[in-house]
């Protein structure tokens, strides 16, 4: 049995806590929120009666000695969330982003290499089924190596509470997910990146709800353009792409409709002839479920001692993009990405 204590009980810990239900040989032994009520009232819809409930981490952690602490707190609290679990020797599952700078990212790595426990992001969107079935497809080389990776993503969603007043919000808050996508389904590890932010008229957020960038992933370009107050036509929360490999374009709306074509050597007047080309279903070793597939691996990981796909040490070089990129967009000029943590 794997004991948990989850720390912070807000909206996403439905998420977490629907998760982990489903999960056997897993327990939540405490619960932890600064607001006292709201962790109860936690405990009461997910029926935890024996779960410990307190506004203290560390108090909690003395009390249940769990195996694990799931960490759903605002990204500010996150350093501390982290120490607090590797100093009680407990291994760490955090929501994203891994921290709310790149010094506590750094900090919050080195701390769980120095305690040897593990340590994971939940990168939710690299268990999208079409996120796997795209990077197999273009390992097989099928349409050949990836030249350039091209993302939108605007919807509009009104949250209200911390988000409307973060600055750079969604490169901040929302935007890793794409870009951890992007360098995952091309294999490609990020060198440089040039960035604008803007605020529009109609915007309700207090800063930074609408950004493009254009990154080097290592020789293959990849394109962002953004916006979280862009009302019609909404794309899905995954973003919609365009990938343009050596031999043909893979198109993908970030739902179900997942395309490939692929060059044939015949010219038809200005252009070369392309054939729709087959993306194939998921294999059987491809993980999948979001946030049940990432705490699926976190669990499996502390058992046999091996490393989650979405590790701290790995899931950097995706935050390395998101602080390099808020750094373009202040300083208005191209910043360049060091190499990272694992990297």
């Amino acid at each position: 049995m794997i004991n948990v204590v989850l720390v912070g009980c807000g909206a996403m810990s439905k998420h977490w806590l629907d998760a982990a239900r489903q999960i056997d040989g897993l327990a939540i032994v405490g619960l932890v929120d600064l607001d006292a009520e709201r962790a109860r009232a936690r405990a009461r819809e997910y029926e935890l009666a024996g779960a410990i409930v307190g506004t203290n981490l560390d108090a909690v952690l003395d009390q249940t000695k769990p195996d694990a602490v799931f960490d759903v707190v605002v990204p500010a609290a996150r350093r501390e969330v982290a120490l607090s679990a590797f100093a009680h020797h407990c291994h760490l599952l955090t929501e994203k982003p891994l921290a709310d700078s790149p010094d506590n990212a750094r900090a919050i790595v080195e701390a769980a290499r120095r305690a040897k426990r593990v340590h994971a992001v939940v990168q939710n969107r690299r268990y999208v089924a079409n996120v796997r079935r795209i990077r197999r497809f273009l390992e097989s080389g099928a349409i050949g190596a990836a030249t350039s990776i091209h993302a939108d993503f605007f919807v509009a969603p009104h949250f209200g509470g911390f988000r409307e007043e973060m600055r750079h919000v969604l490169l901040l808050d929302m935007a890793i997910h794409t870009f951890d996508a992007a360098r995952y389904m091309v294999g490609g590890n990020p060198a440089s990146v040039y960035c604008q932010e803007w605020e529009p008229a109609n915007s309700w957020y207090r800063q930074g709800s609408s950004a493009t960038a254009i990154f080097d992933l290592g020789g293959k370009l990849f394109t962002y353009a953004g916006s979280w107050c862009a009302d019609g036509f909404r794309t899905s929360w995954e973003s919609t792409w365009r990938i343009v490999a050596e031999r043909g374009s893979l198109i993908w709306d970030g739902e179900d409709g997942l395309k490939a074509e692929v060059v044939r050597p015949v010219r038809e007047g200005l252009f070369d002839r392309t054939e729709p080309l087959a993306v194939p279903a998921l294999d059987p070793a491809d993980r999948i479920g979001g946030h049940l597939g990432i705490i699926q691996d976190f669990v499996h990981a502390i058992e046999t001692g091996s490393e989650p796909e979405t590790r701290g040490a790995d899931n950097i070089k995706s935050l390395a993009m998101v602080f390099a990129a808020i750094e373009s967009a202040e300083t208005g000029r191209r910043v360049a990405i060091a190499a990272q943590e694992g990297q």
